[in-house]
């Protein structure tokens, strides 16, 4: 991390300020973002119950819309699945409307195998600036209280999420939820496969300074820049002199301006986004997966991504450096 080159006089680095410009939409934003005003469409009531299977088994009472919705109410609300069967059976009775409520066991098995719709960005949008990282989430087991209590050491599991974050739209775009044992870099190339547009710059810190990682991201997007930080011992390249790759510029461009004058250069203070998008992650869905099955698990974080590129939607702050 560059900024660790200066962590033992940081303190008389100056924090930036930042003014908002749009205030007035961005506090109104905010206020949307907690409204709990909720409706059925007239294709939503239709297409809650599911079509007629035309192949042999069972037949779905639910349509993917129905359980999709039930689970969305609980991640965002944290509940557990008879709470959210409950909430769904209370708006439905408000509402007035004659659909009946999927109840916990087929929420829990229909996560199973539920397909949640990815993102796509708009036709025509200009090549994206693609921010990764990555996070630890806990997994379901005894509380923090349990192994005060008792005195007891207990290895927590957990799982790693991947993120993809485009940096002009703060918009979480690719996501991938492994093991805790998988490596950072290993992740690029499943989370550049849900990119569909063009990229124009890869950023993402020294855990990706990998020869795989600068293969996979030339490999899908020839023409992208790589902005990562060479580690602290790296040294140039045989080809540094005759044909330098973007590792070997980052090089020169650090023994030039030095590691805070490179990171400046560069862009690669990009970077931060993707950090506060793990922030905001487990601000509002939780630091933890309540999920028990690797697939069930999966359809938890989907849904977690696609809460939070909704609420995007109301607006975003645009701000300016005052100092």
């Amino acid at each position: 991390m560059p900024f660790k080159a200066n962590a033992d006089r940081r303190h008389r680095i100056p924090k930036q300020r930042r003014r908002i410009t749009n205030w007035a939409e961005y506090d109104a934003a905010l206020r949307q973002r907690g409204s709990l005003t909720v409706w059925f469409t007239e294709a939503a009531i239709a297409a809650w119950h599911a079509e007629p299977r035309t192949t042999p088994g069972g037949q779905p009472h639910y349509s993917s819309l129905a359980i999709a919705t039930a689970l969305t109410l609980k991640a965002v609300f944290r509940l557990a699945l008879r709470q959210t069967e409950g909430l769904i059976g209370s708006i439905i009775r408000l509402l007035g409307l004659d659909l009946s409520v999927p109840d916990h066991t087929t929420l829990s098995r229909r996560a199973e195998t539920l397909e949640v719709p990815v993102p796509r960005p708009k036709a025509g949008s200009a090549p994206m600036h693609l921010v990764v990282d990555s996070t630890g989430l806990k997994l379901c087991g005894p509380g923090e209280w349990l192994i005060e209590k008792h005195s007891t050491r207990v290895r927590r599991s957990w799982r790693k999420l991947h993120i993809g974050v485009d940096a002009d739209t703060g918009r979480i775009v690719a996501s991938e939820l492994t093991t805790n044992d998988v490596d950072d870099g290993s992740q690029v190339g499943p989370l550049l496969d849900q990119v569909t547009g063009p990229v124009a710059s890869f950023t993402g810190d020294g855990a990706y300074d990998q020869d795989g990682v600068s293969r996979s991201v030339a490999e899908r997007h020839p023409d992208a820049r790589i902005i990562v930080p060479p580690r602290s011992g790296a040294v140039p390249s045989k080809t540094a002199e005759t044909a330098p790759t973007q590792r070997d510029r980052h090089l020169q461009l650090i023994a030039e301006k030095g590691r805070m004058g490179w990171q400046k250069a560069s862009g690669y203070n990009r970077r931060a986004l993707a950090e506060a998008t793990i922030g905001r992650f487990k601000r509002v869905i939780g630091d933890g997966l309540r999920s028990r099955t690797d697939q069930r698990q999966a359809t938890e974080m989907n849904l977690a991504v696609a809460v939070l590129n909704r609420m995007l939607e109301p607006g975003r702050p645009k701000s300016v450096r005052i100092a």
